[in-house]
């Protein structure tokens, strides 16, 4: 930000100058908007050993970079990018720079990035790399030094993304005046290059994600949605035929470009990884054959190693013919360095020489490391540490000076490099450089390029093909997603039926009454549900079991981030925080008035379903799950209040429908049997009847990819339909527990069939009901 002499630079000046002009009311409604986007976007990042997701610590102000030096930071990125594609072509083409002495063989063959069933996968002549990332860092000369090239699978786009709108939120009117580069051109070009490799097939680009347990598993959703890519998991795919598939619910689909954010090891445990659980078994063999790309290759993680920076001057001048204008720090390896004071110098540190395998492993200590360097081991490198320059960063309502390194992103298309107007940069939590990972406390800033003139707005969408516009149905739906889709309609049911039942519990405890053969039906259904104990005198926090529930919903619904609203998701995580406060202050609570509220925001959760999404396959599967839940927990609770019998059974009954205004509204005060039975379970007019779930149940079935209208029915359409017929041919005086249990055993059966049908089968169980493409 300030010049040699003190003085504030010219492009930070503007920026300075308004944000002294804010008042700190002003400056914190600012900051509160940005903070507002990010949590309701639910931008995360998953750190520590808990696993629990935090909201991503977006600090102010940016980092802002003239647009004179970005010219020559790009210039010297896409030479740096250049040399890494060549690099990584050599060691996995002729080798020639350990052929000839460049490089120590050591580096190579030892090296557990090194994939030895793709040692020759550059003779295919395809680049291996396209899509970097590169961590800069700038030192007291004012010069920016590499201190990481991202190769593997390089993460932090879609957070600078979020970063740049979250930030825009806050200074709408700075960004503008200082005429901020915008980023999804970058990104509207590098989905044109992964689209081009699909060829004219009609496949669809993969993301290829470890799943929701990763750190940066909102970015692989975030990107994947913003793109129009698939997100899979390994399990989504299968190879048959020296060929990479989906599975979806409408069979196997091809897949021929996966944007990998997986480590290459783990991507097939048949040649990589064998105790990989998240990868793909036979995938090499389609790389091999050449009928799947992936972005970037496999093995390009090799480019990571530490040591390789000790000779990259010699490969730069041996591949591209002269020096890098952007130089990692000065790096030594023990094994080719003979200068003994390193080892005992304080501005060095020591690390693995080589990128740590998959197997876990405990990493050495610092002194451990300092001494095997001094005995010139293999296996160390010593690092040159650079003291970084400095960034304002506001601290308890003051700026700050704060350590700090940026991240850029190149993406390759057809003319070359691409680099990315922007990126994130991570500064320290402290006024030390040694806490810079999210994951550590460090804290993460927005990327501004000041460009010469204002931008136009680039948008993903596209234009239609032709002169007309045309409306095109969504693609297939992986079968991963349907399953989870599913089930996340099955458990927001279940928490409902859960909360409901535990109200009116606790209405009829305020009776000081006994327990009547209903209170302990219904004590029972709250144990099979898992939210209570049907053991007497055992006392549990039926709040605790009810966020079980909800926070399965709620997990489920973040496996699935890419398809399902940002709306629904945030209601299902404000019940899990709901009952979390609950749980951890049980003497001060309502219990009522807590089952009220989390039943208020699960029809909030079902308004945002039927309202906010978009009703085709995906939809269709949750409700589907739904409505098969719901018929499933009313058939159940009905059976078991006819069974106890005696008073209060069909008052119990209507509280459990929530029907009991619209049975006021039809019929007298009092309660009649047949009226009451009629009204919760068979009236097909009424949204909470168990007739309705079947019926609608019956509906979404018929429209489920590969059921149509004149054809044979499948297993699970047969068995709805014969359920429908019963229930609606069924007359008060039948409906007892026998005619309930087995609506409840009915329904357990279409789920298993829709389950062997969509979501369970093997590839070649698929193979053999859909046909090979």
């Amino acid at each position: 930000m300030q010049a040699d002499d003190g003085s504030v630079r010219s492009h930070y000046r503007r920026f300075m100058e308004a944000l002294e002009g804010l008042s700190p009311a002003e400056r914190e409604m600012r900051f509160g908007k940005a903070e507002q986007y990010l949590r309701e976007a639910g931008v995360f990042y998953r750190a520590g050993l808990d696993g629990r997701e935090r909201l991503w610590p977006l600090a102010f102000p940016p980092l802002v970079i003239e647009a004179g030096e970005w010219r020559a930071l790009e210039a010297g990125l896409r030479q740096r990018a250049d040399y890494l594609e060549r690099l990584l072509g050599d060691l996995y083409g002729e080798r020639r720079l350990v052929r000839d002495g460049v490089l120590p063989g050591w580096l190579l063959g030892a090296n557990p990035e090194f994939l030895r069933p793709l040692a020759d996968q550059a003779a295919s002549g395809r680049p291996l790399l396209r899509f970097v990332a590169v961590d800069l860092g700038r030192g007291p000369d004012g010069q920016w030094r590499v201190l990481a090239d991202r190769t593997q699978a390089p993460s932090g786009a879609g957070f600078a993304l979020e970063n740049r709108v979250a930030t825009a939120r806050a200074f709408p009117d700075l960004a503008k005046a200082l005429q901020v580069r915008r980023l999804a051109g970058f990104f509207g070009r590098f989905r044109e290059t992964l689209n081009s490799l699909n060829g004219t097939g009609g496949a669809r680009v993969g993301l290829l994600t470890p799943g929701p347990l990763n750190e940066t598993y909102f970015e692989h959703s975030y990107l994947a949605r913003y793109l129009g890519f698939h997100l899979l998991e390994g399990g989504d795919l299968v190879v048959h035929d020296d060929e990479a598939k989906i599975r979806t619910v409408d069979g196997l689909r091809s897949v021929r470009v996966l944007w990998r954010r997986l480590d290459a090891d783990y991507a097939d445990p048949l040649e990589l990884y064998s105790r990989s659980r998240i990868g793909t078994p036979g995938l090499v063999r389609a790389i091999r054959a050449g009928s799947l790309d992936l972005v970037n290759a496999l093995g390009s993680g090799i480019l990571e190693t530490p040591a390789f920076a000790a000779y990259e001057d010699a490969m730069a001048e041996a591949l591209t013919g002269g020096p890098l204008r952007l130089r990692a720090v000065e790096t030594r390896w023990g094994a080719g360095s003979s200068d003994n004071d390193i080892a005992q110098a304080p501005d060095w540190r020591f690390a693995p020489s080589l990128p740590l395998p998959s197997s876990p492993r405990a990493v050495p200590d610092a002194e451990t490391l300092r001494q095997a360097f001094a005995a010139r081991s293999a296996d160390v490198v010593a690092i040159r540490q650079l003291a970084l320059s400095t960034v304002p960063v506001f601290a308890d309502d003051r700026l700050e000076p704060r350590p700090v390194t940026m991240r850029v992103f190149l993406a390759r298309g057809e003319g070359g490099w691409d680099v990315m107007p922007g990126g994130f940069a991570r500064t320290a939590d402290g006024p030390r450089g040694d806490t810079m990972a999210i994951a550590a406390g460090g804290r993460t800033i927005d990327v501004w390029v000041s460009g010469e003139r204002e931008e136009a707005p680039v948008t993903l969408l596209g234009a239609p093909a032709g002169p007309h516009f045309l409306r095109r149905l969504p693609g297939s739906l992986p079968s991963r997603a349907a399953d989870n889709l599913f089930w996340l309609g099955r458990y927001a049911e279940r928490t409902e039926a859960a909360a409901r039942l535990w109200r009116s519990a606790i209405e009829r405890a305020g009776t000081q009454e006994e327990p009547s053969p209903i209170d302990l039906a219904r004590t029972a259904l709250l144990a099979q549900s898992g939210v209570g104990s049907a053991k007497a005198g055992e006392t549990v926090d039926t709040a605790a079991g009810l966020r079980d529930l909800a926070a399965t919903a709620f997990g489920i619904a973040s496996r699935i981030r890419d398809r399902f609203s940002p709306d629904g998701w945030r209601v299902l995580a404000e019940i899990v925080a709901l009952l979390d406060e609950a749980i951890a202050a049980p003497v001060d609570r309502d219990d009522a008035v807590l089952a009220s509220r989390v039943l208020t925001r699960l029809a909030g959760f079902s308004g945002l379903v039927h309202e906010n999404m978009y009703q085709f396959s995906g939809w269709r599967f949750l409700e589907c799950g739904r409505r098969l839940e719901r018929a499933m927990a009313t058939a159940n609770a009905a059976a078991a209040f006819l069974e106890a019998a005696g008073d209060g059974v069909y008052e119990a009954l209507l509280d459990f429908t929530d029907s009991r205004i619209t049975y006021r509204r039809r019929f007298s005060v009092e309660l009649s049997p047949e009226t009451v039975v009629d009204l919760a379970i068979l009236d097909p007019l009424n949204p909470r009847s168990l007739t309705y779930q079947i019926t609608a149940m019956r509906g979404v079935i018929a429209t489920l990819p590969g059921n149509l209208a004149g054809e044979s029915l499948d297993k699970a359409s047969r068995r709805a339909a014969r359920l429908l017929v019963r229930v609606q041919t069924a007359d008060p005086g039948e409906v007892d527990a026998a005619f309930l249990t087995r609506i409840a055993r009915d329904t357990c059966d279409i789920s298993d069939l829709l389950t062997e049908r969509y979501f369970a089968v093997g590839p070649q169980g698929e193979i053999e009901r859909f046909g090979a493409e």
